[in-house]
């Protein structure tokens, strides 16, 4: 699949992700957490949405992504929509009123990139609730100031990647991007791979 429509899926889901899900949760529930579902994300609480592939499923409601706008799928669920206000700078950089163009088959690949990162995580780490942040759009947990997850990929690198993310700069080959160590969904070959990257990132970062 070519990147720019991954990128162009994946900036779609970003926006639906915090103008439709995140925001609308924080003003009624108070947190901005999201979580990986079969399929894609969903709220974790109030209001009760899914983002399954390229639809938006609501109570009663199913909404194509394909072709819309926030706006627009805010009107037809009833939401004042807009981003969760004060809580950080970071997101899609889309309005409201801008076009949302979700890819069904790059949406479907994308939602396996969450899938990956929630089971690795629940893995590496028993009893964690990995997190969808609207800010970064990508899942993960913090254990002893270090951040682990996978992202569906973003300004540093457009294809999906897992990362593992000290609050404390570290040294060594292991350790290659500006955050920490990075590599990409591809490069680690699935499920076997992002677990075992993870894990080496773990032992590394408390060895240190």
């Amino acid at each position: 699949m070519d990147t720019e429509t991954v990128v162009r899926t994946r900036r779609a889901l970003h926006a639906v992700a915090e103008l439709v899900l995140a925001g609308p949760q924080y003003r009624s529930s108070g947190t901005i957490r999201l979580r990986a579902c079969a399929g894609g994300f969903a709220t974790s609480v109030e209001p009760q949405l899914r983002v399954i592939g390229a639809e938006l499923v609501a109570p009663g409601q199913v909404l194509s992504l394909e072709w819309t706008t926030c706006t627009a799928l805010g009107a037809a669920l009833g939401l004042t929509i807009g981003a969760p206000a004060g809580l950080y700078q970071d997101g899609p950089g889309i309005a409201a009123d801008d076009a949302v163009e979700a890819d069904p088959s790059a949406a479907r690949r994308l939602a396996h990139c969450f899938a990956l990162g929630d089971a690795a995580l629940r893995g590496l780490f028993p009893g964690a609730e990995p997190v969808i942040w609207p800010e970064h759009f990508d899942i993960g947990v913090t254990v002893g100031e270090v951040n682990y997850g996978v992202s569906p990929g973003d300004a540093f690198r457009p294809e999906p990647y897992a990362y593992v993310g000290p609050h404390t700069f570290r040294q060594g080959e292991f350790w290659n991007a500006p955050f920490g160590a990075a590599r990409t969904i591809r490069e680690l070959g699935g499920a076997i791979g992002v677990m075992a990257f993870l894990e080496q990132g773990h032992r590394l970062a408390v060895s240190n």
